[in-house]
C-alpha cells in the first residue's frame, strides 16, 4: 500500500486530501459554519491549503440507545459544536463524472455523527467507481427543537440543505456528477430524506433516494409535543442560552426529553423536523409537496426483517413483557414483528404506494440477514456493516454475533453493488416493486 496526499482546488479554496492506491479521502471539509441556537452559513473563501487528512468532530450528545447492538460509534472522534463537516471518499480524479452519494447517519436526531469509522465508505467508492460524501450536522436540542427567544426549529436539517449545496458546488472538483446525486441514510438520516423531500429549497439537490430504516410512524404531527419540549427547554436554559457550557445545554437536552414522555409513541423519536417552521410545509401539506416531487427523484425506500427488536429493550414497558418467565421469548419475537411494522414497514410501503401513485419511480426493500447468535436478528442498523465501514470497525457490534465474516465478505459487495447500481442507474425496468436482500 502507497500513502500520499493530493492537492485538490476546489471552488472554496485548495485542500490536501489523503491519497491511497487510487482512492481519495478529503476528510472533515466545512461545509458551514454556525453559531450556538443560529442557523448555518457558508464558509469563507482561502488561499492557503486546508488540511483534509484528518476526520472531523461530531456533535456534542449524549450516549446512544442502540449501542446495546451496534457498538460504540464515535471511537476516537472529538464532540464539538463546530462540527459542520463533510468527508469525501472518491476514486482519483481523471476527467471522468461520477454518481454521487451523500451519506445521512441515523441516532434518532440525538446521536452519531457521518466522521465515524464505522461510515467509512471507501469499500462503496472503490468496488463501484463511485464518489461518496458523508455529512455531519447538529443534533437534539442544538439542531432541532424550536425554543421561543432562543433558537428557531429545524437547524439540523438547514445544516443539511447546506452540505447539499456544497455538493452541488464542490463535488465536480472530486470527479463527482453534481447531476446524479443520490441521498441515502439509515433511521433518522432516512426520515431526513423524506423532509428534504418537501422542504423548500431542495429542489435539483439530488436526483435519488435510499432510505434504510426510515421511522417515519414516529414522525406524526409533533406540533404540541415539540411545543412542550420548547417550554421545557427554554426553562432549563436560563438568561443567557448562549453562554451556558454543553454541559449545561445537555441538561436542557435532557428535560426537553422529559417533557416528551407524556406523548406516547411519538417520543421515541423526539427531536426531528418541525413541520410548520422554515423550511417546511405545515403537516397537512406533507403529502401534496410529496407528490409533487415524486416525478423528480426515483426513491429506493425499506426496511430489515425485526428493525424493531432494539426498541423493544429501550422501552421499558415493552422490556418488562419480553423479559417475562415461560412467555417471554414468544412475546419478544411478537413485539418486535409489531414494532417493525407499524413503525417502519407498513409505513415505507404507504410512502412507496404513495410515490408511484404520483407518477414517481419507487421500490421497496427488505434486508433480512441476522446473526444467529446474537439474540436480536435482523435488526435495526444490521445492513449498516455490509454497506459501511470495514469488518474490524464493526467487530464490537454485539448484533453482528461472532461469526459474522462470512457473510459480511459474501453479501457486502451485493448490497454495495446494488446501492451504487441504483445511483448510476435508478430504477430500471427489470426491477420488481419489491426486493428481497440478505
Amino acid at each position: 500500500m502507497t500513502l500520499d496526499t493530493l492537492v485538490v482546488d476546489t471552488p472554496s479554496g485548495p485542500v490536501r486530501a489523503e491519497h491511497t492506491d487510487g482512492l481519495l479521502h478529503a476528510r472533515g471539509l466545512r461545509y458551514a459554519r454556525a453559531r450556538r441556537f443560529e442557523p448555518c452559513v457558508p464558509v469563507p473563501t482561502w488561499t492557503e491549503t486546508v488540511d483534509a487528512t484528518r476526520r472531523g468532530p461530531a456533535c456534542p450528545q449524549l450516549p446512544s440507545r442502540i449501542e446495546s447492538v451496534t457498538g460504540p460509534m464515535l471511537t476516537g472522534l472529538d464532540l464539538y459544536e463546530d462540527c459542520l463537516r463533510v468527508s469525501v471518499t472518491a476514486p482519483t480524479p481523471d476527467g471522468r463524472v461520477r454518481p454521487v452519494l451523500v451519506w445521512l447517519h441515523g441516532g434518532a436526531y440525538v446521536s452519531g455523527g457521518g466522521e465515524s469509522e464505522k461510515y467509512d465508505p471507501e469499500a462503496l467508492a472503490r468496488e463501484n467507481d463511485v464518489v461518496v460524501v458523508t455529512v455531519t450536522y447538529r443534533l437534539g436540542i442544538l439542531g432541532y427543537l424550536g425554543i421561543d427567544s432562543v433558537a428557531p426549529a429545524n437547524l439540523g436539517l438547514l445544516d443539511q440543505i447546506a452540505a447539499l449545496r456544497w455538493v452541488r458546488d464542490a463535488v465536480g472538483a472530486f470527479g463527482g456528477d453534481p447531476d446524479a446525486v443520490t441521498v441515502f441514510g439509515h433511521s433518522a438520516g432516512a426520515d431526513s430524506i423524506a423532509a428534504l423531500l418537501v422542504a423548500d429549497g431542495t429542489q435539483g439537490l439530488f436526483h435519488r433516494a435510499v432510505l434504510q430504516s426510515a421511522p417515519l410512524a414516529l414522525r406524526g404531527d409533533a406540533t404540541a409535543m415539540s411545543a412542550a419540549m420548547g417550554t421545557a427547554a427554554r426553562a432549563a436554559l436560563g438568561d443567557d442560552p448562549g453562554g451556558l457550557s454543553i454541559d449545561d445545554v445537555l441538561a436542557a437536552h435532557t428535560a426537553a426529553l422529559a417533557a416528551a414522555t407524556d406523548f406516547g409513541f411519538a417520543s421515541g423519536m423526539a427531536f426531528g423536523p418541525q413541520y410548520g417552521e422554515h423550511p417546511l410545509p405545515p403537516f397537512g401539506e406533507i403529502a401534496a409537496r410529496r407528490a409533487a416531487s415524486a416525478t423528480s427523484v426515483e426513491v429506493l425506500i425499506g426496511w430489515t426483517s425485526d428493525d424493531g427488536s432494539p426498541f423493544v429493550e429501550a422501552i421499558p414497558r415493552l422490556q418488562r413483557l419480553a423479559h417475562l418467565p415461560v412467555v417471554g421469548s414468544t412475546l419478544r419475537r411478537l413485539l418486535t414483528a409489531i414494532v417493525t411494522r407499524r413503525a417502519f414497514s407498513a409505513p415505507a410501503t404507504a410512502f412507496a404506494d404513495a410515490h408511484r401513485a404520483a407518477g414517481g419511480r419507487a421500490v421497496t426493500y427488505e434486508f433480512s440477514w441476522g446473526a444467529d447468535d446474537s439474540g436480536v436478528g435482523a435488526c435495526h442498523s444490521i445492513e449498516i456493516p455490509f454497506l459501511l465501514g470495514t469488518p474490524q470497525a464493526w467487530s464490537d457490534a454485539p448484533m453482528l454475533g461472532a461469526h459474522a465474516a462470512s457473510a459480511l465478505a459474501e453479501l457486502g459487495p451485493r448490497l454495495r453493488r446494488r446501492w451504487a447500481d441504483f445511483a448510476r442507474n435508478g430504477v430500471t425496468f427489470a426491477e420488481t416493486d419489491h426486493l428481497t436482500l440478505g
